[in-house]
């Protein structure tokens, strides 16, 4: 069938594929962390309840896999930062995005090394990924900075360099502990004299 213009319509993913997809990206996620860059596609499909034949229909490629399971965890963080903006003063808003931020990096760090393994490498989807974060962070701060939650000189490329060096600091076990408790001695330092933390 065609439109007016001769072309095809796109046509809307049917609920129980758009559900299958959505389990296969949390299969290979799963996946990732348990099982390593190796884990097989037939193990992710039987992880997500599917036939690897599915599986092939979402993702014809290891790598489609690899960068599903990664544009997710961007999306989310991005979608954090709108969410947490409409729902908390723009102060707290920023020091909770910045713990999410931390939950994608832990996300990241299970599936670097499947991301690393990508034909051509990952630096595309990189940087796709940095201009929504880069946005998120712009967002928040300019907000909590025009409410005058947070330091009037506060810059954006600034925190966001601090929560990456809290994140990928030498890792131990309680690395992400660690990151949380700073972001939390940051936000401190940060706020102005009347928000800051009892």
């Amino acid at each position: 069938m065609v439109n007016a213009e001769g072309k095809s319509p796109t046509r809307k993913p049917r609920a129980d594929g758009q559900r299958n997809r959505e389990r296969l990206v949390e299969a290979a996620k799963a996946g990732f962390a348990e099982t390593g860059p190796e884990v097989s596609l037939e193990e992710i499909a039987r992880r997500a309840g599917v036939g690897i034949g599915t599986l092939y229909r979402h993702f014809p490629t290891r790598d489609a896999v690899v960068e599903a399971v990664y544009r997710r965890e961007v999306e989310q963080l991005a979608q954090a930062a709108t969410r947490l903006s409409d729902t908390l003063p723009p102060g707290d808003a920023l020091h909770q995005w910045m713990r999410v931020f931390i939950d994608y990096i832990a996300a990241k760090k299970l599936i670097a090394p499947a991301l690393s393994a990508m034909v051509g490498g990952p630096s595309d989807l990189y940087a796709a990924s940095g201009k929504h974060i880069t946005g998120a962070m712009a967002l928040l701060t300019e907000r909590a900075i025009a409410a005058g939650e947070i330091r009037a000189d506060a810059d954006p490329t600034d925190l966001l360099r601090a929560v990456v060096g809290f994140a990928y600091s030498p890792a131990g076990p309680d690395w992400e502990t660690s990151a949380l408790r700073l972001i939390d001695i940051l936000m401190d330092g940060l706020r102005t004299g009347s928000q800051r933390l009892a």
